[in-house]
């Protein structure tokens, strides 16, 4: 389903807003012109490698972060250095969490992207003043908390096979912003990270990945690149109703 945008001609909306993922399916959204052309008055954007660090856990939080092109991991390390993906974000997100000065993960670049970068400061204040924009990002939080507990479901609960499918039917509904689900897709994460991520060995995922591939629920082509042939065949091996 291809996200609608009814205002994208509107001319008092900034230029760089107007086909902008975040403003038609993030927090953007909910402002108004005059609330875009504020924000944009203080806001970049930056293309990051794979790799790249957005924000540091401990790090004092600057500025937040829409995310309009990409995967970003988000890492918790532990104090002797042991360190667990806890999530990822795709583009429209918001990263960060208002009115709080640390943050309390590591945001990483999975795959290149991009962001729009505004002040702490800014949000902040528009939030006070806004209660659209309060409530989005209260609907925001919700939605990563039930995310969370399917996620906790998951790590706790699913076979193996489950798992790996599940993360793979994580990935066609999210990485693309403009469709619900796409059948074709490139991994954000190497297979170490997804083995990370499911709590799995580098080489249980290696046999479901050959498994599911073997089983034509998935086609896999120069070990990154992934088709779905069937995205409810895909569903019923991840166990999901």
């Amino acid at each position: 389903m291809e996200v609608r945008r009814q205002d994208i001609h509107n001319s008092d909306i900034p230029v760089v807003c107007r086909a902008c993922e975040a403003r038609h399916g993030g927090v953007c959204g909910v402002l108004t012109p005059e609330q875009l052309g504020e924000l944009n008055k203080h806001s970049s954007r930056h293309r990051l490698d794979t790799g790249a660090e957005v924000i540091g856990q401990g790090e004092t939080v600057v500025n937040y972060s829409n995310i309009i092109r990409g995967v970003v991991k988000l890492t918790k390390v532990m104090a002797d250095g042991r360190q667990q993906i806890v999530g990822l974000q795709f583009a429209p997100d918001f990263l960060g969490r208002p009115f709080l000065e640390e943050s309390a993960i590591t945001a990483e670049a999975a795959t290149e992207s991009e962001v729009c970068n505004f002040p702490r400061q800014v949000l902040d204040r528009l939030v006070r003043r806004t209660p659209e924009l309060e409530h989005k990002l209260h609907r925001q939080a919700l939605k990563e908390l039930d995310e969370a507990r399917d996620w906790m479901l998951t790590l706790g609960r699913k076979t193996a096979q489950e798992k790996v499918a599940s993360f793979l039917h994580l990935i066609a509904t999210h990485v693309d912003p403009e469709n619900i689900e796409t059948t074709v897709f490139d991994l954000p994460l190497s297979r170490a990270d997804i083995a990370d991520f499911l709590g799995l060995t580098i080489e249980t995922v290696s046999r479901q990945f050959t498994k599911l591939r073997k089983e034509n629920v998935i086609r896999i082509e120069n070990n990154r690149h992934v088709s779905v042939p069937d995205m409810d065949r895909l569903m019923r091996y991840a166990g999901n109703d």
